[in-house]
């Protein structure tokens, strides 16, 4: 299971405004509305996308992505805000992101792509393509767009915005805030910016500073890319468990030497739980499983816990957005 900064839910909410239960909402994420707002708080993904869901069931969200895109502040962000403005270029500042956005979310990562004119700025996500993806894939898309008017001189409007699913029932509200074209339905969800716009000197660009933030952000981003020596531990003995079934928290924690009640302490000290840790753990060896091709779809459901293929095959599409066999066939060709 995937994390995403507390900062996201917390803007969704605000953006909704009166039209639902801000505190109801946030506890849904495992967010004390009265508490102060903590970006470094992850929240799991798909509970983020629960609650985007839930907000779309009371309230009318055609515009709610653009209205919250709108509402991010760089200041917001921490030291990668910070990085962000202090970057000599809009595209400095964009490469940024694509290298520490990490530290913000496990579930997105961003590329930097050469198109005619210019420069995609791509959103890639994998999962299913539920309609809290969606709503937070064009959030997302929105922000891109408000952080780079905050460091901009002049402003800021991309040549067009594309987005991979199919349309509201209006986008004028987008093609007001974007100020370009916005197409649904294409093949990625992208930012393409013209060469000029990306080459613009940022308003307070300093190269010391930016050194000096880089080296904090390579220092927080080797930090958590390095996995806990308890979490390697407890994904190895959950990964042995698991062709006997579902394995137990307790057993696991036995096995580390440690209770029940201190196994799920340590754990989220590290922001998971032991279902989010098993959910990855079967997931990360079907993947490699998958890469060997003397393995049958049946062996490697019975590997990962999953007493029939086609729970696997449903499990698997959740998980990665294919089918397992989709996936092999994928990888084969790269």
């Amino acid at each position: 299971m995937g994390y995403v900064t507390s900062l996201f839910a917390r803007k969704v909410v605000a953006a909704a405004g009166d039209g639902i239960d801000a505190a109801e909402m946030l506890s849904l994420v495992g967010i004390d509305v009265d508490r102060p707002w903590n970006p470094k708080q992850m929240i799991p993904a798909e509970r983020y996308y629960d609650m985007l869901e839930r907000i779309a069931d009371q309230i009318d969200v055609t515009d709610l992505p653009v209205r919250t895109g709108a509402s991010m502040r760089l200041d917001e962000y921490g030291a990668l805000g910070l990085a962000f403005k202090a970057a000599k270029t809009l595209g400095a500042s964009f490469a940024r992101v694509e290298r520490y956005a990490r530290l913000w979310t496990s579930v997105a990562e961003y590329e930097l792509r050469p198109a005619t004119g210019g420069t995609l700025f791509i959103l890639h996500r994998a999962g299913e393509r539920r309609l809290g993806m969606r709503l937070s894939n064009e959030a997302t898309l929105a922000s891109a767009v408000s952080i780079a008017r905050q460091v901009c001189p002049v402003p800021v409007a991309p040549v067009e915005v594309l987005v991979r699913h199919r349309a509201p029932r209006s986008i004028a509200a987008h093609e007001e805030w974007f100020g370009c074209p916005v197409r649904f339905g294409a093949e990625l969800d992208a930012i393409h910016y013209a060469d000029e716009t990306l080459a613009r000197p940022n308003i307070i660009g300093d190269e010391g500073i930016s050194r000096y933030l880089t080296a904090h952000l390579d220092t927080e981003l080797s930090e958590i890319t390095r996995e806990p020596a308890l979490v390697t531990q407890a994904k190895a003995s959950i990964a042995q468990a698991l062709n006997e079934g579902s394995p137990k928290m307790a057993d696991i924690a036995r096995g580390l030497g440690l209770s029940a009640r201190s196994f799920h302490r340590r754990l989220s000290e590290h922001g998971m739980n032991f279902q989010a840790l098993t959910e990855q753990t079967r997931r990360d060896l079907a993947e490699g499983l998958l890469q060997d091709e003397s393995r049958s779809l049946a062996e490697i459901a019975f590997l990962t816990g999953f007493s029939e293929q086609s729970a696997f095959t449903r499990a698997f599409k959740r998980w990665v957005g294919v089918t397992p066999a989709t996936y092999r066939k994928e990888m084969a060709h790269r």
